[in-house]
Parts: C-alpha cells; structure tokens; sequence
C-alpha cells in the first residue's frame, strides 16, 4: 500500500470522484453527455467514447487533488491510458488523486429485498493487475430495496468477505451496500444495514481500515458512529439518484461523510461543450461537492 496515498485519504480535504460506470451503465451515462446509441455500433465503440469523455473529465484544468481526493475507475478505464500514462498512474503522479477500482461483476437477482453482487471469479488476478498498476484501493456495490434483516444482514456478510480478501492483497475496500433512495422502508433498512455493518466490523483484522460507500440517511448524523469508528478510513456517500443539489443539501447535513458522486458530478456536461464551457460547469459541479463535504 501506498502510504502517500493512504495519508492523503485519511488527512487531505476533498471527495471521491465516482468514474466507474460499467457496462450496463455506460449507455445511460453517454445519454446524458449527449451521445445517443447510434452514436456506436458495438460495445468497442462503446467504450472508447466513455474513455474519451473520462479523459476529458480528468485532464480538464478543474479535476485536481486540491478538491479531489480519489477516482473509481471502471477495469476498461484502469488497463487504458491518458496521455501516454497508465490511467490510475495519470490520476495519481500528474493529477495527485487516488485511484481506487470498481471490481464487482453487477447485481444478483432480487431476493429478501436486496440484490447481492454477482460471483467474481476473476478476482484475484484482478487485484493482483491493479496493485501492479498503483491502485490504492477498490469498490464494490449490492443494493437494499426492503428492510428484510436476512437480506440486509446477506449483504453486509459478502461484502465484508471479500473486503477481507481485498485487504489481504494490499489494497483498500470500499464497501458499498446501497440503500435505494426510493425505497418505501428506507430509514428502517439503514437503521438494520447499520448494526449489520457494527456487527461485520469486529471481524476485520486490527491494524486494518476499510472504508464505506453509503446511500445519504434520512436521519442526519445516523453514520457518525460509523465515521468515528478505528476500522472505518473513511465513510463516503452516493448520490444514489438525487440532484446534485439535494445530494450536496442532505451532504451538508452529515459531518464528516464526504462524497463520492457519479451522476451528480457529471450533470450540466455535454460532448458538444467547448474545453472553455466543459471546464466552466465542470469547475462549477466539482467546487459546489467539494463545499458540501467539507461542510
């Protein structure tokens, strides 16, 4: 592990930028940047679009680790470059952001209320490739839809497994169990997902942090004693859905989270923006998060 990196996530103010779509996602993201599906003709095209537009973000004069202190990247994005750099070495040496990876395969089919995350089988070789590529650390995402104590405590007993496993290859887990912000039992599912998280986090080794990607509570300061507690590097919210403006609202509500916002960050972008415009809204969405976790 990198212990510049590891300092900076523990110490330095800023957010996490969310760069991961994946492939079920990455159509809807082009949309809203205003490329449509015809645009491409099979996923290779796909995915050389999305990379531009990640490019543009992360070489654009606003993404800089003054206000940012991370970026998910999506596996495609990690084994590409940017400018002739390695995608998670450019963010790091050029832009001095962290590089953490998205590593889950999608969501299960629904059951108990929670979709779990599908099989990795892929995993180990997976983190071995990211170490060797100067990833600090990585994400995985399951969603809670009901407050069903089996489902919520099914979700929190993956992910702390292969948390676990992601430590021991020397790297650090972003643990994401989402609460969908349309769920008719939202506050009773995060009240279960939180004492299932307390319960899972005497299992990790002592000496060890993991850090949390949660959906933003109905009950302010409902995560602080997640915030607080030795195990926890970092807790980190989603914008699961909300405007940029009521994600940042609610952000600024809750001490010591800090965001890690995908569609939110990228709202207002547009492909056919020029540099000037593109940097302008982009300078503007990045300044505005920034003062919400720092709030």
């Amino acid at each position: 592990m990198n212990d510049e990196q590891l300092a900076k996530v523990r110490n330095a103010p800023g957010f996490v930028a969310a760069l991961d779509q994946s492939g079920g996602s990455t159509p809807k993201a082009l949309r809203l940047y205003g490329i449509s599906e015809d645009a491409y003709s099979n996923e290779d095209e796909m995915f050389d679009l999305i990379h531009e537009m990640r490019t543009r973000i992360i070489t654009s004069p606003s993404f800089d680790g003054d206000r940012i202190l991370g970026a998910i990247l999506f596996e495609m994005t990690m084994d590409r470059d940017i400018e002739g750099l390695g995608s998670a070495e450019y963010l790091w040496k050029i832009k001095n952001v962290v590089p953490f990876l998205k590593v889950d395969k999608g969501l299960a089919e629904e059951s108990d209320g929670v979709q779990l995350m599908k099989p990795m089988p892929g995993l180990e070789p997976l983190l071995a490739r990211a170490v060797t590529k100067g990833v600090f650390g990585t994400k995985m995402r399951s969603v809670i839809k009901l407050a069903n104590p089996a489902g919520v405590d099914a979700i929190a007993d993956q992910q702390f497994e292969i948390g676990k496993q992601i430590l021991a290859a020397g790297l650090v887990p972003i643990i994401e169990p989402e609460v969908d912000i349309h769920s008719p039992e939202k506050a009773e599912a995060e009240e279960l997902l939180k004492a299932a998280i307390l319960c899972n986090l005497e299992s990790i080794p002592e000496g060890e942090e993991i850090m949390l990607k949660l959906t933003l509570p109905d009950e302010d300061g409902f995560y602080t004693e997640l915030v607080e507690h030795p195990k926890v590097l970092k807790v980190i919210a989603l914008s699961g859905g909300y405007t940029r403006d009521e994600a940042n609202a609610k952000l600024a509500r809750n001490p010591g989270i800090i965001a890690s916002f995908s569609r939110a960050l990228t709202e207002g972008l547009s492909a056919d923006q020029s540099d000037e415009e593109f940097d302008e809204v982009l300078d503007e969405s990045i300044g505005s998060i920034f003062a919400a976790s720092m709030a």
